[in-house]
C-alpha cells in the first residue's frame, strides 16, 4: 500500500456479499480522514445504474470515490439465437477533473490496496468525467472480455 491507506473490514465483508450473495448492486467508498477506506453507500440489489451514477457523485463535482459495481447484461454466443445474462464486477476509481489533486493522488496511490483486497472483479475502471464512468462506455469494456 503506497499511500499507507487500509481498508476497513467492512468493506472486504460488503465486496463479498456482492461478489458471492449477490445481496447488493453496487457499493461506493470513501476515504476517511486520509487513513481508512470505509463504506459510504450500499445500493440495493435492484438499483438502477442511475442510482450508482447519482450515489458515486453524491459528495459533490470535486470528491473522489471508489466503487464496485456488478454489472448485468445480455450477451449473444456465437452461432447462438438466443441471448444470456451476464454478471462482471468491475471496480471504479472516480477522480473527478476538479478534484483537488491531493485527494486525486491519495486516491490514485490508494486503488492498489482494494486491487489486492477485492479478488474476483474482472474489469478496473478508471474515470474522471461522467462520459468514462456512463453505461455504454463500461458495458463496451466489460463485453471486451467476453468469449464467444
Amino acid at each position: 500500500m503506497a499511500s499507507g491507506i487500509e481498508v476497513a473490514i467492512e468493506c472486504k465483508s460488503i465486496f463479498e456479499q456482492i461478489r458471492k450473495m449477490k445481496q447488493y448492486r453496487y457499493v461506493i467508498f470513501v476515504i476517511k480522514q486520509e487513513r481508512e477506506i470505509t463504506v459510504e453507500v450500499i445500493g440495493a440489489r435492484d438499483a438502477a445504474y442511475d442510482n450508482f451514477l447519482d450515489d458515486l457523485r453524491k459528495g459533490g463535482p470535486e470528491e473522489c470515490r471508489y466503487a464496485v459495481f456488478d454489472y448485468a447484461y445480455h450477451h449473444q454466443c456465437q452461432g447462438a439465437s438466443s441471448t444470456c445474462l451476464k454478471e462482471k464486477l468491475f471496480l471504479m476509481l472516480w477522480c473527478p477533473m476538479q478534484a483537488k489533486i491531493k485527494d486525486k493522488m491519495l486516491y490514485s496511490s490508494s486503488f492498489a490496496a482494494l486491487k489486492k483486497e477485492f479478488n474476483g472483479v474482472q474489469k478496473y475502471i478508471q474515470a474522471t468525467e461522467l462520459e468514462e464512468a456512463c453505461r455504454e462506455c463500461v458495458e463496451e469494456q466489460l463485453r471486451v472480455l467476453d468469449r464467444d
